[in-house]
């Protein structure tokens, strides 16, 4: 059965960081991509961050380009999401989710995370 669980969200002073999990099972992240996506209140989701099965090659989105780490560690098949320099406008609900390919579009995520909520505020 694959399963991504995340942890690690929470609240958070503006400036502050905040590092994510996703734990996965059922599958292997040596053939996954996984990616890193948030929801606001009242807004779309949007795409932040993915890691390439292929070549452990990232992508970032202006957003949290240069302030955003993804890593993974294939020995405990956990993907991270590092976040520093946290803004108010960071504040969303966020999920991991697993693509068979390299992950650049939506529709390839076929696994979901449950999500978990990022409050940055003072």
């Amino acid at each position: 059965q694959v399963q991504l669980v995340q942890s690690g969200g929470g609240l958070v002073q503006p400036g502050g960081s905040l590092t994510l999990s996703c734990a996965v099972s059922g599958f292997t992240l040596d053939y996954y991509s996984i990616g890193w996506f948030r929801q606001a209140p009242g807004k779309e989701r949007e795409g932040l961050s993915c890691i390439r099965s292929s070549d452990n090659s990232t992508y970032y989105t202006s957003p949290v380009k240069g302030r955003f780490t993804i890593s993974r560690d294939n020995a405990k098949n956990t993907v991270y999401l590092q976040m520093n320099s946290l803004e108010p406008e960071d504040t969303a609900v966020y999920y991991c989710a697993a693509a068979r390919g390299a992950g650049d579009y939506v529709a390839e995520y076929l696994y979901w995370g449950q999500g978990t909520q990022v409050t940055v505020s003072s």
